[in-house]
């Protein structure tokens, strides 16, 4: 089922996303939905607070990069209780332009770390504590951000912020355009 994307200005998007139990038999469900939905709205990357639901899933799909990056082939994974454990302060950092599903039309450079170490479950409960480099690190770095109640325009400059911050507003007063579904702030 294709679920509503929360926009910016929901208080969802804000909190702090508690840990779920691995185990919940609605989590298939949740993470089959969020698969659609992602896919509809054209994303590579969706955290539960994006549909509404303060709980550490995630979902990734790198698979529509695999022409530029091949490595990404088939890669389509569901991580529940992810935690970042530690970003590679010594790893290169690269700013690169991000969007996200939840700021539909605004895309700002944002710089992060190249490797993280993070820790997580699978949808087949196999627990995960490795180290992650490259986009998917950008990719995971973002979506996690989101279950600390964290956007990636908290990370832009000052004068960006700045520069679209009328946007921002009026996107939380449900002045956007958008083509997948949505819950604006003031629903």
């Amino acid at each position: 089922m294709i679920l509503p994307i929360y926009v910016y200005g929901q208080p969802v998007l804000r909190k702090v996303a508690a840990d779920v139990d691995p185990h919940d038999e609605s989590l298939t469900k949740l993470i089959a939905d969020m698969f659609e939905t992602m896919e509809v709205a054209q994303g590579v990357g969706l955290a539960a607070p994006q549909v509404g639901r303060s709980i550490r899933v995630v979902v990734i799909d790198l698979d529509v990069l695999r022409e530029d990056f091949p490595e990404y082939k088939d890669f389509k994974r569901a991580f529940i209780n992810p935690h970042i454990v530690e970003i590679d302060n010594n790893a290169p950092k690269e700013s690169i332009e991000e969007g996200c599903l939840s700021i539909p039309g605004i895309h700002e450079n944002v710089t992060r770390s190249t490797r993280i170490h993070v820790t997580y479950v699978d949808e087949q409960l196999m627990p995960h504590d490795e180290w992650v480099e490259g986009y998917l690190a950008r990719v995971m770095q973002h979506e996690f951000d989101h279950l600390e109640g964290k956007m990636f325009v908290d990370k832009v400059t000052p004068f960006r912020k700045q520069l679209i911050k009328n946007k921002l507003k009026a996107m939380s007063q449900g002045k956007f355009e958008c083509r997948y579904r949505t819950k604006p702030a003031h629903q």
